[in-house]
Formats: C-alpha cells, sequence, structure tokens
C-alpha cells in the first residue's frame, strides 16, 4: 500500500508543478512550485529501495512495476531533479526578460517522464516514455532560444528521433520472437518476454537486442551514436544540462539493462555483452580522445558523460554481481558528480560571460568558494580517489579480469589516466591562467548558485570513502536480480 501510494504521488507532483506553472505564469510562483515538486518527488523516491524487497510489484493492471534496478534509477533522478531545481532558481534569475514560467513548466515536464519511464513494464510504453523525455527536453535544449541552442535542439531531435526508430524496430521484433511461443497477441511485459526467451527464436531475439541497443544507446549517448550529446549538453542552460547528463542517460540506460537481460535469459552466448562492451570501450575512447583537446568548458563536460556512460555500459557488459553492481553504484556517482560538474560549469560562464576555456582564468581567485568546489568535483569526474566514482570505477575493472573482457579492462585503465591528464590540465589553466588586468565584471552569483554544489560534493566524499554495507547489499541484490541469480 505504502509502495503504491508513493508511485502515484511521484508523477502526480511535477504534473502539478506543470500546471499551476501553466495557470499562474508568474516565475517566482513557478520557482517555487517546480522546487516544492522536486521535494516531493525526492521524499517519495527515497523510501523506495528500501521498501521492494527481491520481488518486482506491479500496479494499474500490470502496466507499471518497480523492482530494484527502477527504484535504484528514480532515486537518482529525484536527487538530480532536485539538486537541478534548487539551483535553477538561482542561474535562471540571470537570465534577463525571460518568460521563466514556461521553463519551469518545461522542466517539471522533463523531471515527469524521466520518472515515469522506468515504471513502465510494458516494453512499447517504455519506448512511448522515452520518446516523450525527447520531445520536452528538446525545447529545454532551445530555451535560451540563440543560434547555437536551436541548431543543437534540431540535431538532437533529429538524432535521437532516427536511434528511437531502430528501437521501435527491435521492440516489434522482440514482440514477433515471442508470438511462436506465447500466441498472437500477448501482454508484452519484461518479465514474460524474459520467461519466455529461452524457447525464442535466437537469430530474431539478437537482432532485435541489437537494434535496441544502437537504438536506445542513441539517447545514452554511447560512441558512435553520440553525436547529439556535446552539443545539446553544452547549449542548453545548466539545469537543464544537469538533468540530461545525470537523469535522462540512466533513464534510458535502464531500458538496454532490461532487454539484455531478456537477451541472457535466451542462453545465447557472449554476443549481447560483447557488443554492450565494445560499444562502452568505444564511447571511453571517444570521450577520451575529445576530452584532451577540449576548448569548451560545457563540452568538456559533455565528453565526460560520455565516458561515464562508457564505463556504465562496461559494467553492465562484463556482467556478474561485481560487474552489475558497480555499474550502478556509479550509475548515482555519476549523477551527483556531474551535476555538480554543469552547476560550476554554468556558474563559471556566467561569471566570466564565455564558454571558452581559454577565455577562463584565475577561477580560484574570482570564485574562491565556487571554484574550490568546482575543482573538488573535476577531481572527482576524472575518477580520482576519494570520491566515488574511483570506487565503480575499481570495481567494474575487478568485474572485467577474465579472459573475454581482460582487454577491455587495460583499455578502460589506460583511458583513464588520459582522461585525467587532459581534464585536470584543463582546470590547471582555467585556475592558474593569469587573468587580464581588464578582466570582465563579476557577475554576483546568489547562494542558490553555491548550495546544490556542496550538497552534490558531500555525499560524492562519503561513498567515496566507504561504500555503506547497506548500499553494498542493495545494490548485490539488485545485479542478482538483473542476472536471474538465486
Amino acid at each position: 500500500m505504502m509502495i503504491g501510494t508513493l508511485i502515484s504521488v511521484l508523477p502526480l507532483a511535477p504534473l502539478v508543478a506543470i500546471v499551476g506553472c501553466l495557470l499562474v505564469r508568474q516565475s517566482p510562483f513557478a520557482e517555487r512550485v517546480n522546487l516544492l515538486a522536486a521535494i516531493v518527488v525526492f521524499g517519495c523516491a527515497l523510501p523506495l529501495p528500501f521498501l521492494i524487497d527481491g520481488h518486482a510489484q506491479t500496479f494499474w493492471s500490470d502496466y507499471v512495476v518497480i523492482d530494484r534496478a527502477g527504484a535504484w534509477v528514480i532515486l537518482c533522478t529525484a536527487i538530480v531533479y532536485l539538486l537541478a531545481s534548487i539551483y535553477a532558481i538561482g542561474y535562471m534569475r540571470l537570465l534577463e526578460d525571460e518568460p521563466l514560467y514556461r521553463f519551469y513548466a518545461l522542466f517539471a515536464g522533463f523531471g515527469l517522464t524521466t520518472l515515469v519511464a522506468p515504471l513502465m513494464n510494458n516494453v512499447g510504453l517504455y519506448w512511448i516514455a522515452i520518446e516523450l523525455t525527447t520531445l520536452v527536453s528538446t525545447f529545454l535544449v532551445a530555451f535560451e532560444n540563440v543560434a547555437e541552442s536551436i541548431e543543437a535542439a534540431w540535431k538532437y531531435i533529429m538524432v535521437v528521433s532516427a536511434g528511437i526508430s531502430l528501437a521501435l524496430l527491435g521492440t516489434v521484433l522482440f514482440y514477433f520472437a515471442g508470438t511462436p511461443v506465447l500466441g498472437p497477441t500477448y501482454a508484452m511485459t519484461w518479465a514474460i518476454l524474459a520467461h519466455a526467451a529461452p524457447q525464442m527464436s535466437g537469430v530474431l531475439v539478437t537482432i532485435a537486442f541489437l537494434l535496441v541497443l544502437v537504438g536506445y544507446g542513441t539517447k545514452v549517448g554511447l560512441a558512435p551514436m553520440h553525436s547529439w550529446l556535446p552539443d545539446a549538453h553544452s547549449e542548453s542552460p545548466a539545469p537543464v544540462s544537469a538533468m540530461l547528463s545525470g537523469a535522462l542517460l540512466n533513464t534510458a540506460m535502464i531500458g538496454i539493462v532490461r532487454f539484455l537481460q531478456i537477451t541472457r535469459a535466451a542462453n545465447l552466448g557472449e554476443l549481447a555483452a560483447l557488443s554492450l562492451v565494445g560499444l562502452g570501450a568505444l564511447s571511453l575512447f571517444i570521450g577520451a580522445l575529445f576530452i584532451v583537446r577540449q576548448q569548451g568548458v560545457k563540452r568538456l563536460m559533455a565528453y565526460s558523460s560520455i565516458e561515464h556512460m562508457g564505463v556504465i555500459a562496461l559494467g553492465f557488459g562484463f556482467g556478474g554481481v561485481l560487474g552489475t553492481t558497480g555499474a550502478l553504484y556509479h550509475m548515482l556517482n555519476h549523477s551527483l558528480n556531474k551535476s555538480l560538474m554543469f552547476f560550476g560549469a554554468g556558474n563559471v560562464m556566467r561569471s566570466y560571460g564565455t564558454k571558452e576555456i581559454e577565455s577562463i582564468a584565475g577561477v580560484g581567485r574570482r570564485l574562491p568558494v565556487i571554484g574550490a568546489l568546482w575543482l573538488a568535483g573535476a577531481i572527482g569526474i576524472t575518477g580520482a580517489p576519494p570520491f566515488g566514482l574511483f570506487v565503480g570505477e575499481f570495481t567494474i575493472m575487478r568485474a572485467g579480469m577474465k579472459p573475454s573482457f581482460s582487454w577491455a579492462v587495460y583499455l578502460m585503465a589506460a583511458l583513464l589516466v588520459v582522461i585525467f591528464i587532459g581534464f585536470m590540465n584543463h582546470f590547471r589553466a582555467m585556475y592558474y591562467r593569469p587573468e587580464p588586468a581588464e578582466g570582465r565584471e563579476n557577475v554576483e552569483l546568489s547562494a542558490w548558485c553555491a548550495a546544490p554544489m556542496w550538497l552534490a560534493l558531500a555525499p560524492l566524499l562519503v561513498l567515496g570513502l566507504a561504500w555503506p554495507i547497506g548500499i553494498w547489499n542493495y545494490l548485490s541484490a539488485t545485479a542478482q536480480s538483473l542476472l536471474g541469480a538465486p
């Protein structure tokens, strides 16, 4: 009963915020009602993992499902939605003459779609929910209404829609593969497909999974389908960039994981896992290559997202309890760390009036507190200790030390060193390059811009210094359920 109530309130809160923003049409009211919705969402998402046992629970005639993996992704999304809603109050107030009630209506809609998608038990409805995230977020990408953001929005919707079309084709093939076993019509839920998978045509299941992997992998930003991500992340308002990176990518990744679970149930060998590992390794390589030579500060963060989605893909591809647990842990830490990084990037861009790394200097002197938080986040986002991403990456590498995947572990280790050097070299320049005497006038940043950075950094440090035993037990149990283990 408690879980059903929480799941009902979870999408209702942002829906009420959308209606309120559109009815009142006042910026102060809009920012408050969106923040209130984010607080309610976080309050509903936080207890969900503690209430879920080993069995998935369904609601609303089996159209809605909540299991350990879904609860974890919803929690990650709720955290980012709350942090980004706090940050948006300070950041969006710096925009002049903008109708902010429209922004907050769209922002609450974005939060709504990313929260609903992991709850979809019907595979077709999951596809629709992912497509809705695209439609809503496209308007947020283009919100600043300049040539670059409009171009990024067009590129985003064209590339991602093409990928989602492939995912739809893969979904249709999964349905077709199930008809000899389940009949011409059946409820296409995750559990039913997984149960019927051993009797499905291996060729059809393999082709269907590869189409789904490429389709939803486009949404995740896995290389080589990543081309939309740097533009969309870099041209969006900073709170939107945080949601795109910290919430949306996880929402699409959980779909790939569930289809991988069905494919593994079909006992088709390691082709599906190798495909996911291959795309993960390529994403890590592309991320490292562009991070080293990057010139835009938000594009630097965007390519870091491609890198970390590659790391998560490697974890799920390596499989086993260790790999899957490490990937799930990495999801949470990436959501926190990337939110921190985009908040810092937004603050620096507002202060310096530029996105170009070459034009940013003396950050530590101009923004001592925010600069220190951003620098700490930069150390964490490269996977360096003592922050949570280091623990996740180390766990994933341990999981990959088996004959079929050891090459990917060695490649991952080498590329992480390259990424650390390249990423920190950019920060060295921005912090220690002498700032011109005629530097731009400093923009005053409110506490709304700094508070969510503190709120993101603190758990990152805690999760890096010690992996809480409760989280380990929960994630290892989640991994066992995804792997079909007892």
